[in-house]
């Protein structure tokens, strides 16, 4: 019997989710196979979303027509908006979700796509025919065939988990590990290394003094994931707590730290540098006498709760004992220990900007197969994957890529298929050099266009996107025709500490003032309140905050996009398959050998390879005549 698809994922983490909703959405008869249909998108560490730069991804996703901050936005214990004392380009939305609402609603939300169909099984082997692939066989022995491949697996390719000196097979805790892809793809000339990342205890909430914590509430006037107006949570918003590490619980810690395979030779791969353990930051911070934990509820009707900031693979009992020196933790009752897992990744260089395989046509990679960490690093590998795997079925020509000045996703991807990576790779908004165009608040003026013309958004997301430009439009319209004059607004200005006016202006320039915000104006101001409160309570927050960064801000912006456009025309020199790299002497031999590995698809690209230098890329120009 043979089973045809145009696009095959494996994997149903957060890539995979994506990866296979964007396929089926976009048209392609897609299936969807993965170990277990109870834990798609499963949150296997943190039930957490979003934060510093991730939270721009996941609204750059949203903005798209990805999924990921609807099925947020249904299951939001508590909302926070991050770094709201700095500049907007550094503000972050931040979700605690229910875990197991989170994977219901993924479910329900993968059950509900046209085109898409489930298969529960493991898959061990890719079916080829010469350098293109062919389908997939599973553990059961059922071959299924496609157009393209996306493999998104996770930290499941040959995973190995640790506690203390016990060693066990495993993706994720209680979840056996896949073997054979691995190893068929090593021999097909892929790069393989191994990473380790890990997780913390899980508490039981009934046994912690909550009155020793400091609590932390969520915001009061919370916002979404979502661009969309009807999407909300209807679950109890819950709070987080926060509590400090003690000299005595480190003495602990420190006399497990021989048993520790970090610390004792047992584990080799490649940590995270920026999301330590905490015997880790015990070392490495020794002169420190305390480190901050949060303690973070992992749902509505559930005891359970998670300790971020104690992430650990020491041996149970040094665990237990190391937090029982803690106040709140005294009579402590643990659910699971932390625990260290190694994984299987493969070089994301032999990589095309469409995530497609240079090796290997029409075979995807999207995730942490990648050397990435971090759930929406992974969701924003997964929609581009599963757009380019559907175009790819359908056209030979056309492909989808986001620009280093269009969104943190083209951010993520270039630095992954240019640089490479030498520990898991965690977005940052200091990896954007454009990160005051890339802001959370304007990802759907940025994206949502094209994800329109591509067909993910939808005809109700776009009616919306355009309703708001509007709207911005004619609110800035309004700021910059209005008069104000000083016996208007005078008393208003010596209240908020700035000079008074000598002479009527714009209102443009009196909001322009960093002192003076919308919400002072809007309430000196019959006239703005009026234009204020015309505009749909859905979205009028969000119209006031982007217009008013658009003032504050907009010669930083402008100033920016200038340098983002001057760089752009270096990204429209296409210089893939026009050099032979070996033979071009004037150039250095680390830029011969790393230019001819990666083999750039545009000049731009290739400034960026490191050990490309700015002298490498004039040779290059000179050689094209320019």
């Amino acid at each position: 019997m043979k089973f045809d698809y145009d696009v095959i994922v494996v994997g149903a983490g957060h890539a995979g989710c994506e990866a296979a909703a964007a396929a089926a959405g976009l048209g392609s008869r897609t299936l969807l196979i993965t170990r277990d249909m109870n834990n798609m998108a499963q949150m296997s560490c943190n039930p957490a979303v979003g934060g510093i730069a991730k939270g721009q991804i996941v609204r750059e996703i949203d903005a798209l027509g990805g999924w990921m901050g609807r099925v947020i936005d249904r299951t939001t214990i508590q909302f926070r908006m991050l770094n709201r004392s700095k500049g907007p380009a550094m503000w972050s939305p931040r979700a605690q979700c229910d875990r197991a609402q989170f994977v219901r609603v993924w479910r329900e939300t993968i059950e509900g796509i046209p085109n898409l169909y489930l298969w529960q099984d493991t898959v061990n082997q890719l079916l080829l025919d010469g350098q293109e692939v062919r389908g997939v066989r599973t553990q059961l022995g059922v071959e299924f065939h496609a157009r393209c491949v996306v493999l998104t697996n996770g930290t499941f390719l040959n995973g190995l988990m640790h506690v203390g000196s016990v060693r066990f097979s495993g993706g994720r805790m209680a979840e056996p590990a896949v073997t054979g892809l691995t190893e068929q793809l090593v021999s097909l000339g892929f790069t393989a290394d191994r990473m380790k990342t890990g997780t913390p205890v899980r508490i039981d909430g009934r046994s912690v003094h909550f009155e020793e914590l400091t609590e932390q509430a969520g915001d009061v006037d919370p916002h979404r994931f979502s661009y969309l107006d009807n999407v909300r949570s209807e679950l109890k918003q819950l709070s987080c707590w926060t509590l400090y590490t003690s000299p005595a619980c480190h003495e602990v810690l420190r006399s497990g730290l021989s048993e520790s395979p970090l610390y004792n030779g047992s584990i080799k791969s490649i940590g995270p540098r920026y999301c330590p353990s905490v015997e880790t930051k015990i070392m490495l911070f020794a002169d420190k006498t305390q480190h901050q934990l949060f303690l973070e509820p992992e749902g509505e009707q559930t005891n359970e709760y998670y300790l971020n900031g104690f992430s650990s693979s020491l041996p149970f009992d040094v665990q237990l004992r190391a937090l029982q020196q803690l106040p709140a933790f005294r009579d402590i009752h643990l659910y699971r220990p932390g625990y260290a897992i190694e994984y299987d990744f493969f070089d994301p260089t032999e990589l095309l900007h469409t995530l497609e395989t240079k090796r290997i046509s029409r075979l995807f990679f999207a995730g942490q197969i990648n050397g990435t960490t971090g759930y929406e690093e992974a969701a924003g590998q997964g929609l581009v994957a599963g757009i380019n795997a559907h175009l790819r079925c359908h056209s030979e020509d056309e492909t989808f890529v986001l620009r280093r000045d269009e969104a943190y996703i083209g951010v993520l991807i270039d630095d992954l298929v240019t640089k490479g990576v030498d520990e898991p790779y965690r977005m940052f908004t200091s990896r954007a050099e454009y990160r005051i165009l890339l802001r959370q608040d304007n990802a759907d003026m940025r994206l949502t266009e094209r994800g329109y013309r591509l067909g993910l958004a939808d005809d109700y997301r776009y009616r919306l996107f355009l309703s708001k430009k509007q709207v911005c439009e004619e609110v800035t319209n309004f700021i910059r025709s209005f008069s104000v004059t000083p016996e208007r607004v005078n008393d208003l200005l010596l209240r908020l500490g700035t000079s008074p006016l000598e002479h009527a202006c714009k209102l443009i320039d009196l909001l322009s003032r960093p002192q003076v915000k919308f919400t002072d104006a809007m309430n000196g101001i019959f006239e703005f309140r009026e234009i204020i409160d015309a505009i749909s309570a859905n979205y009028r927050n969000e119209v006031l905050e982007a217009v008013e960064i658009d003032v504050k801000y907009g010669g930083y912006i402008k100033r920016e996009r200038l340098v983002a456009d001057k760089i752009s025309r270096l990204e429209n020199i296409r210089i893939k398959g026009r050099f032979d790299y070996a033979s071009i002497q004037s150039l250095t031999i680390e830029a011969r050998q790393k230019l001819a590995r990666i083999n750039p698809e545009t000049l731009a690209q290739a400034g960026r390879i490191p050990g490309v230098s700015p002298n490498d890329i004039n040779v290059l120009l000179v050689l094209l005549g320019r």
